[in-house]
C-alpha cells in the first residue's frame, strides 16, 4: 500500500508535474500543478471524490514528481508525457495526423504546395488548417487567381513547354519564361497577403493597378486584374464568417450525448472561416465537462501557434488557463465564453457541429453494432466478438511481399494498431509462407502474455491460408482464438464471398445484404489497401535503389552529383576512373572504388 502522509509531508511547494504508477510501474495519471503540495494531497483529503478517482488511487503504489519554474513549463511537460506515455485514467486527444499548412517555397520562382510535417525556415508557412480539404480549396483558388506553379522541381526543371495548368489560366508559365521573375514575385506578394488575411489591402491595390493600366490603354493587364478582383469578391461572399477587424481565434465547443463527448475546433484567420475539425477524446467517462475541455486545451496548444482568442462554451477557470497559454505564446492570450455579437454566432456555429458530430457518431456506431451482433450470431460464436483482426498479402510476381494486419475494435477500425511486416526469407510468391511469418510476428507476444488478444482473426483467402493460420496458432498455444477466413467466391464478386472455418464446417456464403458480411467486407478491404499501400512502398524504393547505394563514401549529396553528371547510373558505369574523379568530392580512391563495383 503506498503511504500518503510520509510522501505528502517532502513535497515542495512549487510548480511541477506528477505521476501516478501502479505496482508494476505503468503511469496511471499526470497531471500538473501550480502548488504540488497542496494538488497532490488533494487526491487523500477529500472524502467526496468521484469512483473513477477513488479506483485510480486505490491501484497507486508510487508518486513520481518533478519540479518546473513556471506552471506554463509544467503544462508542456505535463502534455509531453501524456503523448509519450498514454495513461490509463487522462483524457487523451490522439489525433493521428498533424496539422496541414499551406508553403511558399523559397525559390525564385517560388511554388505553392500544401504542407504537413516538419518545417524549414527557407520557406513561408501559413496555417494550421483545420483539414486537408481547406488547404487543397485555398490552394485552388491561389492557382486561379494568382497563377502560382505547384509543379515538383523534377517536372518545372524540364520542360520545353507550357503545360495543360497554364492552357487552363491555372499557371502563368514560369518554367518557360512566359512571366518574367519580378511579375511572378509581385503575384507571390499578393498571394502571402490573401493568405494573411489582408483582402480589403489586396483589393484595393488590384483596383489601383487595373485603373493605371486602363488608362495606359494596356487592356489585357487591366481584364487580368479585373478578373482576380471579382474573384475575390466571390470569395468574401462565399465566406460563411465575416469580420471587419480580421479577427483571429479558434472557437472550441463541447458537445454530450448518451456517454460520447466531442470537441469541435473551428478556425478563424483574417475574419476568414478556414473550416473545422471534430475529435473524440478517450477516456473521458466520468470527467466533467470542464475537465474535458481543459484537458483538449492543454493538449491541442502544447505543440500549435495560439491565436490571441479563444471562444470556449463550456464555463471553466479559463482566466489561470488564458495565462499560462499567454506565456506560452509570448503574446496575450484571451479566452471568452460568452461571447457577443458575430462572436456568438461563431460558437454557436461550432456548438451546432459538435452535436452534429456526436449525432452521426452514435449512429455509426448503432449501425457498426448491429453489424457485429449479426455477424456473431450468424457464426455462432458464444463467447461474442468485440476485437477483430484481419491479414492480408500483397507482392507483385513475389516482389517485396508485405503482410498487413488491420484492427477492428470498439466497433471502429484502429488505425494506430495497425502492422505491415516485410517478409523475406521465402521462396517468391509463396503466401503460405508469408501468411506463416506474420502471424508468427503478431502472435510470440500475445502467447507470452503481452498485448490485446483478438477475439476473431480473419484471413483474406481460402482454406489453404486458413489451414496455414491455424497451423501457427496451434504452435503458439492459441488455439482458442476464433478463426476465420474470407475466399472471394466462384465468380470474385463482392457479396459473393465464401466463408471459410478451421474446423470441419462447411464454407458459408451470407447474402450480399447481410449486416454481418458488410463488416467483414469493410475489414478485409481496408487490410486489403494497407498491404497494397506498403508493398507499392517497399517495392517503389527496391527499384530507385541503385548500386551506388551500396558503396561506403557514397551519401545522397555525392550520388546526385554523380547522377546529375553522367545522366543516370548507366552513365557513371560507362565513365573511366578519371571521369569520376573529376566530379567534386569524389577523390582518386574514391573513384576507383566506384569504378570497381559497377564494373
Amino acid at each position: 500500500m503506498f503511504d500518503a502522509t510520509e510522501f505528502l509531508t517532502n513535497l515542495p511547494h512549487l510548480p511541477g508535474v506528477y505521476r501516478m504508477l501502479n505496482s508494476a510501474g505503468d503511469v496511471l495519471y499526470v497531471g500538473k500543478a501550480r502548488d504540488l503540495k497542496k494538488r497532490v494531497s488533494s487526491y487523500f483529503q477529500k472524502t467526496q471524490l468521484s469512483p473513477r478517482i477513488v479506483l485510480m488511487l486505490s491501484q497507486v503504489a508510487a508518486i513520481e514528481t518533478t519540479v518546473t519554474r513556471s506552471e506554463a513549463e509544467a503544462l508542456i511537460l505535463e502534455n509531453n508525457l501524456i503523448k509519450g506515455l498514454f495513461p490509463k485514467y487522462n483524457i487523451l486527444f490522439r489525433d493521428d495526423k498533424s496539422y496541414p499548412f499551406i508553403v511558399l517555397s523559397s525559390h525564385n520562382f517560388p511554388r505553392l504546395a500544401f504542407h504537413r510535417g516538419a518545417q524549414q525556415a527557407k520557406n513561408h508557412y501559413f496555417g494550421p488548417f483545420p483539414n486537408s480539404l481547406a488547404v487543397r480549396d485555398s490552394i485552388h483558388l491561389l492557382q486561379k487567381i494568382f497563377r502560382l506553379r505547384t509543379c515538383e522541381d523534377s517536372v518545372f526543371n524540364h520542360r520545353s513547354r507550357p503545360c495543360l495548368l497554364n492552357q487552363i489560366k491555372r499557371c502563368s508559365g514560369s518554367c518557360v519564361g512566359l512571366i518574367s521573375p519580378e511579375q511572378y514575385q509581385d503575384d507571390v506578394r499578393q498571394a502571402e497577403e490573401f493568405l494573411s488575411g489582408h483582402e480589403r489591402t489586396l483589393l484595393e491595390g488590384l483596383e489601383r493597378k487595373m485603373l493605371t493600366a486602363a488608362e495606359d490603354q494596356h487592356y489585357e493587364a487591366a481584364a487580368l486584374y479585373r478578373d482576380q478582383i471579382q474573384a475575390l469578391r466571390k470569395v468574401q461572399e462565399k465566406q460563411f464568417v465575416e469580420s471587419g477587424n480580421e479577427a483571429e481565434a479558434d472557437v472550441i465547443a463541447l458537445a454530450m450525448k448518451n456517454g460520447l463527448t466531442c470537441v469541435n475546433l473551428t478556425m478563424i484567420r483574417g475574419g476568414r472561416h478556414l473550416g473545422d475539425r471534430s475529435l473524440f477524446p478517450q477516456n473521458a467517462d466520468g470527467h466533467a465537462p470542464e475537465a474535458i475541455l481543459e484537458a483538449f486545451l492543454t493538449q491541442h496548444y502544447s505543440d500549435k501557434p495560439i491565436p490571441p482568442l479563444v471562444l470556449i462554451n463550456i464555463e471553466c477557470d479559463h482566466e489561470g488557463l488564458a495565462a499560462i497559454l499567454a506565456e506560452q505564446a509570448q503574446h496575450p492570450v484571451k479566452i471568452v465564453t460568452h461571447p457577443i455579437g458575430e462572436r456568438r454566432v461563431w460558437l454557436t456555429m461550432a456548438e451546432k457541429n459538435a452535436q452534429l458530430a456526436v449525432e452521426q457518431r452514435l449512429a455509426q456506431h448503432a449501425t457498426q453494432e448491429a453489424r457485429l451482433a449479426a455477424l456473431t450470431e450468424t457464426l455462432g460464436f458464444t463467447d461474442g466478438l468485440a476485437r477483430i483482426e484481419c491479414f492480408d498479402i500483397s507482392h507483385t510476381m513475389g516482389e517485396a511481399t508485405v503482410a498487413s494486419c488491420v484492427v477492428y475494435d470498439l466497433n471502429a477500425m484502429r488505425n494506430s494498431e495497425y502492422r505491415r511486416f516485410n517478409i523475406t526469407g521465402i521462396e517468391p510468391g509463396d503466401d503460405y509462407a508469408a501468411m506463416r511469418v506474420a502471424l508468427t510476428r503478431r502472435y510470440q507476444k500475445i502467447a507470452s502474455g503481452e498485448g490485446k488478444r483478438p477475439d476473431l482473426i480473419l484471413i483474406d483467402g481460402g482454406k489453404g491460408q486458413v489451414g496455414v493460420a491455424y497451423e501457427v496458432l496451434a504452435e503458439l498455444g492459441l488455439t482458442d482464438i476464433q478463426l476465420l477466413g474470407v475466399a472471394k467466391g466462384p465468380e470474385r464478386k463482392a457479396g459473393m464471398e465464401e466463408l471459410i472455418f478451421a474446423d470441419e464446417r462447411k464454407p458459408i456464403q451470407l447474402g450480399a445484404d447481410h449486416p454481418g458480411l458488410h463488416l467483414i467486407q469493410q475489414i478485409r478491404d481496408e487490410a486489403h489497401r494497407f498491404a497494397i499501400t506498403g508493398h507499392r512502398a517497399r517495392r517503389g524504393k527496391s527499384r530507385t535503389k541503385s548500386a551506388l547505394d551500396e558503396i561506403d563514401g557514397i551519401g545522397p549529396k555525392r550520388r546526385q552529383m554523380l547522377l546529375t553528371r553522367f545522366g543516370g547510373v548507366k552513365g557513371v558505369g560507362n565513365a573511366s576512373i578519371e571521369e569520376l574523379a573529376k566530379v567534386e568530392g569524389i577523390s582518386p580512391a574514391l573513384a576507383k572504388k566506384i569504378y570497381a563495383v559497377l564494373h
